[in-house]
Order: structure tokens, then sequence, then C-alpha cells
């Protein structure tokens, strides 16, 4: 498994030689750096740590200097650990959009839109109680019955009620990679992934 840290641009549509529109998504890539090597011996497990997307340095600390500083880098603004990394690597190896084809399929994991405190149609696409016929006049997004009164007198846990929606770690698999622009460091992938945009995104392969 091979990871890239990206910048989600935003949604647009391609057509394809037989005149079919596929909706996809622009991820912008900035060089990704190796930038710490764990291992068993020092860390208790295997992990890379990857870098992106530069960062200034009056605003970075000195211990975060000092760790960019070992693998001959600049202080980056995001950083992920990935486990189960494919190849030879080495402190300070660059690398970004040519790892990818076009044709192959990618997991893409980011956190999703926040949409707040939300009630369970939305939630969880309850249709409501009832009709709105028969003097029904305030239950149609209600969730209805929560339990039993005497036993066990309680809500169990887990039960769907209403609360908070989104802002979530979401892994999206299984998405083709339609164009590789490596002269803009551009990937273009073909339906939806999490976040807003301007959201950074991992992307697997």
């Amino acid at each position: 498994m091979v990871s890239v840290i990206g910048k989600k641009v935003g949604m647009t549509a391609i057509f394809s030689e037989d005149g079919k529109k596929q909706p996809c998504t622009v991820v912008s890539c900035e060089p990704n750096v190796i930038t710490q090597i764990k291992t068993i011996a020092t860390d208790g497990y295997t992990a890379v740590q990857i870098a992106s997307v530069e960062k200034k340095e009056k605003s970075s600390n000195k211990p975060e200097i000092g760790h960019f500083a070992k693998a001959k880098t600049t202080p980056k603004r995001k950083i992920v650990e990935v486990r189960g990394f494919e190849g030879e690597v080495s402190l300070g190896d660059s690398f970004g959009v040519e790892i990818f084809s076009e044709g192959e399929f990618v997991d893409v994991i980011g956190t999703s839109k926040g949409k707040g405190f939300q009630g369970v149609v939305k939630r969880h696409g309850f249709s409501g109680v009832g009709e709105a016929t028969h003097g029904q006049h305030n239950r149609l997004r209600a969730p209805g019955s929560l339990g039993a009164g005497s036993t066990p007198s309680r809500v169990f846990k887990g039960t769907r009620m209403a609360g908070q929606t989104g802002n979530e770690r979401v892994k999206i698999q299984n998405l083709r990679v339609l164009k590789v622009d490596t002269d803009n460091s551009i990937l273009v992938i073909g339906g939806a992934i999490p976040g807003h945009k301007g959201s950074y995104v991992v992307i697997e392969k």
C-alpha cells in the first residue's frame, strides 16, 4: 500500500470516448516527502511518516524544524503515518502523482462535511411517523418510540437517534483514476470523495 496526501480542489465532469458523462473530483497533490521511518526496534511497530504542503518556517516551532531537517526538507503542514508502506524507502524520498496510472483503482480517506445536530430523517433516513392525515400535524419527522417502558426501562446504546452528523473519518474504496497530470501535480478521480473544497485527503493505491 502506497499513500499520497492531496488537497481536494472540487468536482467537475469529463466525457468518455463513447460520449458518457463521468462526474469526477480533482485532487491537487504537492510532492510528498518521507520524514520518518519507524521500526520495531525503535518504536515497537513499523510505519512510514509522509508529509506534504509547505509551511512557513516562522510558523513552525523548533522541534518541528528539527524533525524535518533530519529528512533534509522544509517544514510541512500535513503529516500522515502509513502502515504497510510498500517498497524500499529512505528518509527524504519525494514522490507525487507519478506513482499513479490512469485506469487503476484507489481508496480515498478524508473527513466528511459536518452537518451539525440533525434529526433522524436526515441522519438515518427515517420516513417519519405515519402520514399527514388523521390529525397528525407535528409527527412527520419524529423518531417514534424508543423502546418499552417497564422492561428494560431505558434506551439501549446504539439506538438511532438525532445527533451530530458528519465530520467523521470516511474511506471511499475502489475509485478509478481517470487522469494523471504530472505537469500540474493533479489527479482526476471518478466519483465523489469525502470532505469540502480545500480539505486534505489521503489517496491509497
